[in-house]
Protein backbone atom coordinates (compact mmCIF):
# COMPACT_ATOMS: atom_id res chain seq x y z
CA UNK A 1 0.00 0.00 0.00
CA UNK A 2 1.11 3.58 -0.60
CA UNK A 3 -0.73 6.69 1.06
CA UNK A 4 -0.15 10.44 1.13
CA UNK A 5 -1.71 13.71 2.91
CA UNK A 6 -3.08 16.36 0.99
CA UNK A 7 -3.75 19.57 2.45
CA UNK A 8 -6.86 21.55 2.50
CA UNK A 9 -6.44 25.46 2.68
CA UNK A 10 -9.00 28.20 3.63
CA UNK A 11 -8.60 31.71 2.14
CA UNK A 12 -6.19 32.83 4.20
CA UNK A 13 -3.44 30.15 3.35
CA UNK A 14 -4.11 28.39 6.53
CA UNK A 15 -4.67 24.47 6.39
CA UNK A 16 -7.94 23.40 7.85
CA UNK A 17 -8.09 20.11 6.67
CA UNK A 18 -6.14 16.93 5.18
CA UNK A 19 -7.25 14.67 2.73
CA UNK A 20 -5.60 10.81 3.47
CA UNK A 21 -5.29 9.21 -0.34
CA UNK A 22 -4.25 5.70 -0.49
CA UNK A 23 -3.90 2.82 -3.20
CA UNK A 24 -3.72 -0.51 -2.02
CA UNK A 25 -1.77 -2.35 -5.18
CA UNK A 26 0.76 -0.88 -7.67
CA UNK A 27 -1.54 0.48 -10.32
CA UNK A 28 -0.12 -0.99 -13.38
CA UNK A 29 0.68 -4.41 -12.04
CA UNK A 30 -2.83 -4.96 -10.99
CA UNK A 31 -4.81 -2.04 -12.68
CA UNK A 32 -8.03 -3.51 -11.29
CA UNK A 33 -7.76 -3.13 -7.80
CA UNK A 34 -5.72 -0.21 -7.98
CA UNK A 35 -8.28 1.86 -9.91
CA UNK A 36 -10.62 0.82 -6.86
CA UNK A 37 -13.01 -1.50 -9.03
CA UNK A 38 -13.74 -5.12 -7.68
CA UNK A 39 -12.31 -4.28 -4.45
CA UNK A 40 -14.75 -6.38 -2.32
CA UNK A 41 -11.18 -8.38 -1.17
CA UNK A 42 -10.19 -4.47 0.11
CA UNK A 43 -13.84 -4.19 1.27
CA UNK A 44 -13.28 -4.62 5.18
CA UNK A 45 -10.05 -1.70 5.09
CA UNK A 46 -10.01 1.68 4.95
CA UNK A 47 -6.49 2.50 4.31
CA UNK A 48 -6.72 6.30 5.90
CA UNK A 49 -7.10 4.57 9.52
CA UNK A 50 -3.63 3.12 8.89
CA UNK A 51 -2.16 6.85 9.11
CA UNK A 52 -4.09 8.04 11.89
CA UNK A 53 -3.61 5.36 14.22
CA UNK A 54 -0.13 5.07 13.23
CA UNK A 55 0.29 8.42 14.00
CA UNK A 56 -2.27 10.31 15.99
CA UNK A 57 -4.56 12.10 14.75
CA UNK A 58 -3.50 15.16 17.17
CA UNK A 59 -0.05 15.35 14.58
CA UNK A 60 -1.95 15.21 11.64
CA UNK A 61 -4.46 18.25 12.23
CA UNK A 62 -4.67 19.13 15.94
CA UNK A 63 -7.95 19.95 15.56
CA UNK A 64 -8.51 19.85 12.10
CA UNK A 65 -10.69 17.32 9.96
CA UNK A 66 -9.28 14.33 8.21
CA UNK A 67 -10.78 13.48 4.93
CA UNK A 68 -10.59 9.80 4.59
CA UNK A 69 -12.00 8.49 0.82
CA UNK A 70 -14.80 5.25 1.15
CA UNK A 71 -15.87 2.28 -1.65
CA UNK A 72 -19.59 2.37 -1.61
CA UNK A 73 -19.32 -1.03 -0.30
CA UNK A 74 -16.94 -0.37 2.99
CA UNK A 75 -19.25 2.57 3.84
CA UNK A 76 -21.43 -0.72 5.31
CA UNK A 77 -18.37 -2.14 7.70
CA UNK A 78 -17.65 -1.48 11.20
CA UNK A 79 -16.17 1.82 10.65
CA UNK A 80 -15.51 3.19 14.43
CA UNK A 81 -13.89 -0.04 14.87
CA UNK A 82 -10.80 0.86 12.65
CA UNK A 83 -9.83 3.53 14.70
CA UNK A 84 -11.03 5.03 18.23
CA UNK A 85 -10.52 8.57 16.42
CA UNK A 86 -12.45 11.60 17.77
CA UNK A 87 -15.97 10.82 14.96
CA UNK A 88 -16.26 14.95 14.84
CA UNK A 89 -13.06 15.24 13.05
CA UNK A 90 -13.42 12.59 10.67
CA UNK A 91 -14.90 13.30 7.15
CA UNK A 92 -15.90 10.33 4.80
CA UNK A 93 -15.26 10.97 1.20
CA UNK A 94 -17.72 9.34 -0.99
CA UNK A 95 -18.97 9.88 -4.97
CA UNK A 96 -20.93 9.14 -7.37
CA UNK A 97 -21.05 5.40 -6.60
CA UNK A 98 -23.25 6.51 -3.78
CA UNK A 99 -26.67 5.92 -4.98
CA UNK A 100 -29.53 7.53 -3.20
CA UNK A 101 -30.76 3.85 -2.77
CA UNK A 102 -32.73 3.76 0.31
CA UNK A 103 -29.63 1.50 2.29
CA UNK A 104 -26.68 4.29 1.64
CA UNK A 105 -29.18 7.26 2.72
CA UNK A 106 -29.93 5.30 5.79
CA UNK A 107 -26.53 4.38 6.36
CA UNK A 108 -25.21 7.50 6.26
CA UNK A 109 -27.96 8.70 8.12
CA UNK A 110 -26.56 6.32 10.99
CA UNK A 111 -22.93 6.96 10.55
CA UNK A 112 -24.15 11.13 10.83
CA UNK A 113 -25.66 10.53 14.27
CA UNK A 114 -22.79 8.53 15.79
CA UNK A 115 -20.68 12.29 14.89
CA UNK A 116 -18.59 11.21 11.50
CA UNK A 117 -19.09 13.87 8.88
CA UNK A 118 -19.58 13.02 4.84
CA UNK A 119 -18.19 14.79 1.69
CA UNK A 120 -18.96 13.94 -1.62
CA UNK A 121 -16.88 14.54 -4.99
CA UNK A 122 -17.50 13.82 -8.90
CA UNK A 123 -20.95 14.86 -9.11
CA UNK A 124 -21.76 16.91 -11.94
CA UNK A 125 -24.17 20.01 -11.08
CA UNK A 126 -26.37 18.67 -14.05
CA UNK A 127 -26.66 15.50 -11.71
CA UNK A 128 -27.36 17.52 -8.08
CA UNK A 129 -31.14 17.57 -8.24
CA UNK A 130 -31.11 13.33 -8.48
CA UNK A 131 -28.88 13.33 -5.73
CA UNK A 132 -30.75 15.59 -3.76
CA UNK A 133 -31.24 12.78 -0.60
CA UNK A 134 -27.61 12.37 -0.64
CA UNK A 135 -26.43 15.78 -0.50
CA UNK A 136 -28.91 17.17 2.30
CA UNK A 137 -26.48 14.40 4.20
CA UNK A 138 -23.51 16.32 3.07
CA UNK A 139 -21.18 18.42 4.97
CA UNK A 140 -18.68 19.41 2.19
CA UNK A 141 -18.88 19.12 -1.59
CA UNK A 142 -16.09 18.95 -3.62
CA UNK A 143 -16.34 20.79 -7.33
CA UNK A 144 -13.34 21.00 -9.93
CA UNK A 145 -13.36 25.35 -10.44
CA UNK A 146 -12.82 25.19 -14.07
CA UNK A 147 -15.69 23.05 -14.48
CA UNK A 148 -18.80 25.39 -12.78
CA UNK A 149 -19.52 28.45 -12.44
CA UNK A 150 -19.19 29.53 -9.17
CA UNK A 151 -21.93 32.27 -9.10
CA UNK A 152 -24.24 29.66 -10.11
CA UNK A 153 -23.58 27.11 -8.05
CA UNK A 154 -23.84 29.30 -5.07
CA UNK A 155 -27.21 30.71 -5.48
CA UNK A 156 -28.46 27.19 -5.61
CA UNK A 157 -26.25 26.54 -2.76
CA UNK A 158 -27.73 29.00 -0.37
CA UNK A 159 -30.97 27.92 -1.70
CA UNK A 160 -31.21 23.85 -1.33
CA UNK A 161 -27.88 23.09 0.29
CA UNK A 162 -27.36 26.43 2.84
CA UNK A 163 -24.93 23.90 5.39
CA UNK A 164 -23.00 22.33 2.45
CA UNK A 165 -19.63 23.99 2.61
CA UNK A 166 -18.05 24.21 -0.97
CA UNK A 167 -14.33 22.51 -1.91
CA UNK A 168 -12.57 23.70 -4.94
CA UNK A 169 -10.29 20.97 -6.24
CA UNK A 170 -7.50 21.14 -9.01
CA UNK A 171 -6.34 24.81 -7.52
CA UNK A 172 -2.65 24.26 -8.97
CA UNK A 173 -1.32 27.86 -9.36
CA UNK A 174 -1.63 30.89 -7.35
CA UNK A 175 -3.51 32.57 -9.94
CA UNK A 176 -6.25 30.50 -9.86
CA UNK A 177 -6.30 31.10 -6.30
CA UNK A 178 -6.47 34.60 -6.02
CA UNK A 179 -9.22 34.12 -8.57
CA UNK A 180 -11.35 31.69 -6.65
CA UNK A 181 -10.76 33.95 -3.45
CA UNK A 182 -12.07 37.37 -5.28
CA UNK A 183 -14.77 35.64 -6.40
CA UNK A 184 -16.12 33.83 -3.34
CA UNK A 185 -18.09 30.82 -2.73
CA UNK A 186 -15.82 28.47 -2.03
CA UNK A 187 -14.76 27.47 1.59
CA UNK A 188 -11.98 25.38 1.23
CA UNK A 189 -9.58 25.16 -1.56
CA UNK A 190 -7.51 21.51 -2.60
CA UNK A 191 -4.36 21.72 -4.86
CA UNK A 192 -0.13 21.99 -5.53
CA UNK A 193 -0.88 26.04 -5.82
CA UNK A 194 0.23 26.23 -2.23
CA UNK A 195 3.48 25.41 -3.34
CA UNK A 196 4.30 28.07 -5.94
CA UNK A 197 5.87 31.52 -4.68
CA UNK A 198 3.81 34.11 -3.45
CA UNK A 199 4.39 37.73 -3.70
CA UNK A 200 2.73 37.91 -0.41
CA UNK A 201 4.44 34.79 1.33
CA UNK A 202 6.40 35.27 4.57
CA UNK A 203 9.69 34.59 3.68
CA UNK A 204 10.56 33.50 7.47
CA UNK A 205 10.26 30.05 8.72
CA UNK A 206 9.71 29.42 12.33
CA UNK A 207 11.75 26.78 13.85
CA UNK A 208 10.44 24.53 15.59
CA UNK A 209 10.40 24.43 19.58
CA UNK A 210 11.44 21.38 20.21
CA UNK A 211 14.80 21.39 18.23
CA UNK A 212 15.49 24.48 19.61
CA UNK A 213 15.69 23.00 23.34
CA UNK A 214 16.95 20.27 21.97
CA UNK A 215 19.90 22.04 20.61
CA UNK A 216 20.34 24.25 23.14
CA UNK A 217 21.15 20.90 25.67
CA UNK A 218 23.48 19.55 23.01
CA UNK A 219 26.00 22.83 22.26
CA UNK A 220 26.14 23.57 25.68
CA UNK A 221 27.18 20.20 27.20
CA UNK A 222 31.04 20.01 28.00
CA UNK A 223 33.03 19.48 25.13
CA UNK A 224 29.61 18.83 22.59
CA UNK A 225 29.92 16.72 19.81
CA UNK A 226 29.89 18.79 16.32
CA UNK A 227 27.84 15.48 14.52
CA UNK A 228 24.99 15.54 17.20
CA UNK A 229 24.77 19.45 17.23
CA UNK A 230 24.71 19.03 13.10
CA UNK A 231 21.78 16.05 13.26
CA UNK A 232 19.34 18.33 15.22
CA UNK A 233 20.10 21.58 13.37
CA UNK A 234 19.15 19.17 10.45
CA UNK A 235 15.49 18.88 11.54
CA UNK A 236 14.85 22.54 11.15
CA UNK A 237 15.00 24.05 7.68
CA UNK A 238 15.59 28.06 9.01
CA UNK A 239 18.24 26.48 11.24
CA UNK A 240 20.15 25.15 8.11
CA UNK A 241 19.69 27.94 6.00
CA UNK A 242 21.08 30.11 8.37
CA UNK A 243 24.05 27.52 8.90
CA UNK A 244 24.98 27.83 5.81
CA UNK A 245 24.55 31.17 5.01
CA UNK A 246 27.23 31.64 7.77
CA UNK A 247 29.61 28.98 6.38
CA UNK A 248 28.83 30.72 3.04
CA UNK A 249 30.20 34.58 4.77
CA UNK A 250 33.57 32.46 5.68
CA UNK A 251 34.75 30.35 3.15
CA UNK A 252 34.80 30.53 -0.39
CA UNK A 253 33.98 27.59 -3.07
CA UNK A 254 32.67 25.42 -0.32
CA UNK A 255 30.40 22.84 -2.07
CA UNK A 256 28.36 21.85 1.22
CA UNK A 257 27.43 18.13 0.94
CA UNK A 258 25.27 17.91 4.31
CA UNK A 259 24.57 19.64 7.27
CA UNK A 260 27.40 17.34 9.00
CA UNK A 261 29.69 19.33 7.01
CA UNK A 262 28.32 22.85 7.15
CA UNK A 263 29.17 22.44 11.08
CA UNK A 264 32.50 20.58 10.85
CA UNK A 265 33.68 23.89 8.43
CA UNK A 266 32.48 26.05 11.07
CA UNK A 267 33.77 24.27 14.09
CA UNK A 268 33.06 23.80 18.13
CA UNK A 269 33.05 27.54 18.97
CA UNK A 270 31.69 29.29 16.22
CA UNK A 271 28.93 27.01 16.47
CA UNK A 272 28.26 27.71 19.92
CA UNK A 273 28.07 30.40 19.44
CA UNK A 274 25.78 31.03 16.63
CA UNK A 275 23.65 28.71 17.79
CA UNK A 276 23.28 30.18 21.53
CA UNK A 277 22.19 33.84 19.65
CA UNK A 278 20.17 32.48 17.42
CA UNK A 279 17.92 29.66 18.85
CA UNK A 280 17.63 31.88 22.15
CA UNK A 281 15.70 34.50 20.04
CA UNK A 282 13.44 32.08 18.49
CA UNK A 283 12.79 29.80 21.43
CA UNK A 284 9.35 30.64 21.60
CA UNK A 285 8.35 30.87 18.21
CA UNK A 286 5.22 29.03 16.69
CA UNK A 287 4.79 25.80 15.04
CA UNK A 288 5.40 25.25 11.64
CA UNK A 289 3.79 26.45 8.74
CA UNK A 290 2.44 24.24 5.91
CA UNK A 291 5.35 24.94 3.78
CA UNK A 292 8.09 24.01 6.30
CA UNK A 293 6.21 20.82 7.07
CA UNK A 294 6.35 19.86 3.49
CA UNK A 295 10.02 20.13 3.30
CA UNK A 296 10.60 18.83 6.77
CA UNK A 297 8.78 15.58 5.28
CA UNK A 298 10.28 15.84 1.98
CA UNK A 299 14.04 15.45 3.50
CA UNK A 300 13.41 12.51 5.47
CA UNK A 301 11.21 10.76 2.66
CA UNK A 302 14.22 11.63 0.40
CA UNK A 303 16.98 10.16 2.75
CA UNK A 304 14.63 7.29 3.58
CA UNK A 305 14.10 6.41 -0.83
CA UNK A 306 18.08 6.53 -0.84
CA UNK A 307 18.31 2.69 -0.97
CA UNK A 308 15.47 2.36 -3.11
CA UNK A 309 17.37 4.47 -5.80
CA UNK A 310 20.30 2.82 -4.86
CA UNK A 311 21.62 5.96 -3.33
CA UNK A 312 22.23 4.45 -0.27
CA UNK A 313 25.43 6.84 0.93
CA UNK A 314 23.85 9.57 -0.71
CA UNK A 315 21.37 9.68 2.13
CA UNK A 316 22.42 12.93 3.41
CA UNK A 317 22.24 14.87 0.93
CA UNK A 318 19.03 13.48 -0.99
CA UNK A 319 18.10 15.30 2.85
CA UNK A 320 19.28 18.77 2.19
CA UNK A 321 17.72 18.31 -1.05
CA UNK A 322 14.15 17.53 0.26
CA UNK A 323 14.55 20.52 3.37
CA UNK A 324 15.56 22.50 0.45
CA UNK A 325 13.05 21.81 -2.77
CA UNK A 326 10.81 24.72 -1.38
CA UNK A 327 13.74 27.34 -1.09
CA UNK A 328 12.13 29.30 -3.66
CA UNK A 329 8.90 29.47 -1.98
CA UNK A 330 10.64 30.52 1.32
CA UNK A 331 12.60 33.08 -0.12
CA UNK A 332 9.69 34.30 -2.51
CA UNK A 333 12.71 34.33 -5.44
CA UNK A 334 13.45 31.63 -8.37
CA UNK A 335 15.45 28.76 -6.92
CA UNK A 336 18.62 29.39 -8.76
CA UNK A 337 18.64 33.05 -6.88
CA UNK A 338 17.58 31.45 -3.88
CA UNK A 339 19.91 28.74 -3.94
CA UNK A 340 22.99 31.65 -4.08
CA UNK A 341 22.86 32.56 -0.41
CA UNK A 342 23.55 28.73 0.42
CA UNK A 343 26.22 26.56 -1.44
CA UNK A 344 25.07 23.24 -2.11
CA UNK A 345 26.67 20.53 -3.85
CA UNK A 346 26.44 20.58 -7.64
CA UNK A 347 23.78 16.94 -7.80
CA UNK A 348 21.64 19.26 -5.63
CA UNK A 349 21.69 22.10 -7.16
CA UNK A 350 21.12 20.65 -10.43
CA UNK A 351 17.92 18.87 -9.20
CA UNK A 352 16.32 22.12 -7.68
CA UNK A 353 17.29 24.54 -10.57
CA UNK A 354 17.16 22.88 -13.79
CA UNK A 355 15.50 19.51 -12.92
CA UNK A 356 17.96 17.40 -13.91
CA UNK A 357 20.27 14.89 -12.55
CA UNK A 358 20.04 11.86 -10.87
CA UNK A 359 18.43 13.36 -7.32
CA UNK A 360 16.24 15.50 -9.63
CA UNK A 361 14.64 11.28 -10.37
CA UNK A 362 13.79 11.09 -6.55
CA UNK A 363 12.35 14.80 -6.06
CA UNK A 364 10.34 14.13 -9.18
CA UNK A 365 9.23 10.87 -7.27
CA UNK A 366 8.53 12.58 -4.46
CA UNK A 367 6.36 15.34 -5.70
CA UNK A 368 4.32 13.01 -7.97
CA UNK A 369 3.98 10.59 -4.12
CA UNK A 370 2.90 13.77 -2.44
CA UNK A 371 0.23 14.29 -4.96
CA UNK A 372 -1.35 11.07 -5.14
CA UNK A 373 -0.23 10.78 -8.57
CA UNK A 374 -0.76 7.10 -8.13
CA UNK A 375 -0.51 6.27 -11.71
CA UNK A 376 2.71 7.97 -11.92
CA UNK A 377 4.31 6.51 -9.33
CA UNK A 378 3.33 3.44 -9.88
CA UNK A 379 5.75 3.59 -13.43
CA UNK A 380 8.58 4.82 -11.59
CA UNK A 381 8.16 2.37 -8.97
CA UNK A 382 7.86 -0.60 -11.87
CA UNK A 383 11.35 0.80 -13.99
CA UNK A 384 13.31 1.29 -10.68
CA UNK A 385 12.37 -1.89 -9.63
CA UNK A 386 11.20 -0.22 -6.30
CA UNK A 387 9.73 -2.30 -3.28
CA UNK A 388 6.13 -0.27 -2.36
CA UNK A 389 5.90 -1.55 1.35
CA UNK A 390 9.55 -0.55 1.25
CA UNK A 391 8.10 3.35 -0.17
CA UNK A 392 5.54 3.41 1.88
CA UNK A 393 7.27 2.34 5.05
CA UNK A 394 9.73 5.31 4.41
CA UNK A 395 6.81 7.64 3.83
CA UNK A 396 5.84 6.38 7.35
CA UNK A 397 8.73 7.02 8.81
CA UNK A 398 9.41 10.75 7.68
CA UNK A 399 5.79 11.04 9.41
CA UNK A 400 6.55 9.64 12.51
CA UNK A 401 9.91 11.62 12.40
CA UNK A 402 7.74 14.96 11.98
CA UNK A 403 5.51 13.76 14.30
CA UNK A 404 8.42 13.57 17.00
CA UNK A 405 9.48 16.79 16.38
CA UNK A 406 6.67 18.61 17.30
CA UNK A 407 5.48 16.26 20.17
CA UNK A 408 8.65 17.05 22.30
Amino acid sequence: MIATLIPLFDDQMSVRAYSIFAQRENYFLDPIHAAGTSRLDNAMRVEGFEIIESMGLETLSEDREVFLPLLNVTLFTDLPSFSDAPHEQIVFLIDETVTTDEKFVNRIRELRDMGYKFAIRRIPLSRFGDYQPILELMDFVLLDHSSIDIRKAKIMFDKIYPNLRIVAVNVNTQEDYIKLKKLGGFDLYEGSFFRMPMDTQDTEIAPLKATYVELLRVVNQPDFDLTDAADVIGRDTALVLSLLEMVNHMTINSDITSVRHAAAMLGQTELKKWINTAVTKELCADKPSEITRLSLIRAKFAEGLAQQFEMGQLSSELFLMGLFSVLDIVLDKPMAEALKSVSISKPISDALIHHAGSYATVLEFIEAYEGASWQEVSRRMILGDMDMDKVYGAYLEALKWYRDLISL
